[in-house]
C-alpha cells in the first residue's frame, strides 16, 4: 500500500509542466520561499542590530549610509531567491540572465535615488549659496533635476542589458525623433524658464503673484512648471516658459497697500463744514499708526457730483497682508464716519429733485 502511494506521488511529481518536471517547480518555490524568510530575517533582526550599532557613532554618514541600502537590500533576497528558483526550473538561460542582471542594475539605481532623498537635506544646503531666500526653492530644483537622470540612466542601462543599442534607437527613430526634438524643444524652453525665474528671484515658494490672469499662492517650483494655488482652491500648472516671458505681479514682496476711496456728503453742507471734514480726516490719517506716514496722504474736496460733494482720499495701509489691511481699512472707514457724523454732515446717496415751475390749472 506504502509502495503504490510513493509510486503514485512520484508519478505526480514527474509530470511536466512548461517542459519542466513538477518537482523542480515545487523546489523552485521551496527555494524562493525559503528567501523571503531570510529576508524577513534580515529586516527584523540584521538591520534592527545594525540600527543600534550605528546611531552610537558620532557621525551621520553611516546612518544616511543605512538608509539608502536598507530597502534594496531587503529586496536583494527577493532577487537572488528568483534568480535560483529560475535556473532551477530551466528557464531559457538568455532570459534568466538579462532578468536578473536588470534586477541588479535596478537595485543599484535604487540606492543612488535613495541617495538623493537622504542627503537632500544638504543639498538645500548647498542651494543656500545662490541665497537664503531661493534655498528652497534651488534645492528642490536640484533635487528633482538629480531624480530625473539617476531615472533616465537606470532606463538606457536597462535597455542596452536587453541588447537595444540606446544610440542607433534613438537615430533609427527618424520622424519619430523630430517630433521627440520639437517636444523637447518646449521641455528645455520651460527648463531654461525655470532657471530665469531662479535667477531673477521673481517668486517663491508662499509668495502670492499674479501671472497673466492666473492669480494665487505659489505651492510649488518645478523644473517644467510652477503650481500656483488660487484663492477659490483650484491648483493651476504654469509652464515657466509662459511665466518667464510675461510680467509677475508679486503681492507679497509689498511692504505697503494702498486705500483709495470717494466719499460723498449731502449737498447742504456748507463749505466750512466740509473744509472741516478735510482737516479732521487727514488729521486722523496722519496720525493713525497703521498708516504709512513717509507716503502721500492725500484728502481733498474733489468735485461736485450729481447727488453729492465728493471728497478724495488716498493714502498706503502700513502692511502687505491682506487680513490686517482689511481690517485696517474698515477702522479707518468708521473714524471717517465718526467725522461726518460729528461735524453735522451725512453721506449722499443718489437722489433728484424736481422743480415745477408752473402747476397746471385745474
Amino acid at each position: 500500500m506504502n509502495g503504490e502511494f510513493f509510486t503514485k506521488i512520484n508519478e505526480i511529481l514527474n509530470q511536466v509542466v512548461l517542459g519542466t518536471p513538477l518537482y523542480k517547480w515545487a523546489f523552485a518555490l521551496l527555494i524562493f520561499l525559503l528567501f523571503l524568510l531570510f529576508r524577513k530575517i534580515f529586516s527584523h533582526i540584521i538591520v534592527n542590530s545594525i540600527k543600534a550599532v550605528v546611531s552610537k557613532t558620532k557621525t551621520t554618514i553611516d546612518d544616511k549610509v543605512l538608509s539608502m541600502i536598507e530597502s534594496p537590500l531587503r529586496f536583494l533576497f527577493i532577487v537572488i531567491g528568483l534568480w535560483i528558483a529560475l535556473d532551477i526550473i530551466n528557464l531559457k538561460a538568455d532570459i534568466t540572465q538579462h532578468t536578473v542582471k536588470s534586477l541588479f542594475i535596478i537595485l543599484v539605481f535604487w540606492i543612488f535615488y535613495n541617495g538623493v532623498n537622504v542627503f537632500s537635506p544638504d543639498i538645500f544646503k548647498f542651494a543656500q549659496k545662490f541665497g537664503k531666500d531661493l534655498a528652497q526653492e534651488v534645492g528642490t530644483f536640484l533635487i528633482k533635476s538629480m531624480k530625473a537622470f539617476i531615472l533616465v540612466l537606470a532606463v538606457l542601462a536597462v535597455l542596452q542589458e536587453w541588447g537595444i543599442n540606446v544610440t542607433a534607437l534613438i537615430a533609427s527613430l527618424g520622424i519619430g525623433g523630430l517630433a521627440i526634438a520639437l517636444a523637447a524643444k518646449d521641455t528645455a524652453a520651460n527648463l531654461f524658464g525655470g532657471l530665469t525665474i531662479l535667477a531673477d528671484k521673481s517668486l517663491k515658494i508662499g509668495e502670492w503673484v499674479k501671472v497673466g490672469s492666473v492669480e494665487g499662492i505659489v505651492e510649488d517650483l518645478g523644473m517644467r512648471t510652477t503650481k500656483i494655488r488660487t484663492f477659490e482652491k483650484s491648483l493651476i500648472t504654469v509652464p515657466n516658459q509662459y511665466i518667464a516671458n510675461n510680467p509677475i505681479e508679486n503681492f507679497s514682496r509689498r511692504n505697503i497697500r494702498r486705500i483709495k476711496m470717494t466719499i460723498g456728503v449731502v449737498y447742504d453742507t456748507p463749505a466750512d463744514v466740509v473744509r472741516k471734514i478735510v482737516r479732521d480726516i487727514k488729521s486722523m490719517l496722519e496720525q493713525h499708526p497703521d498708516v504709512a506716514q513717509d507716503q502721500a496722504i492725500v484728502v481733498y474736496f474733489d468735485e461736485f457730483a450729481d447727488s453729492s460733494l465728493n471728497i478724495f482720499i488716498l493714502f498706503f495701509a502700513n502692511t502687505s497682508n491682506w487680513l490686517e489691511y482689511v481690517q485696517i481699512k474698515q477702522d479707518i472707514n468708521l473714524k471717517i464716519m465718526d467725522i461726518v457724523e460729528k461735524n453735522g454732515s451725512s453721506f449722499a446717496f443718489p437722489s433728484r429733485s424736481i422743480y415745477v415751475e408752473k402747476l397746471p390749472e385745474t
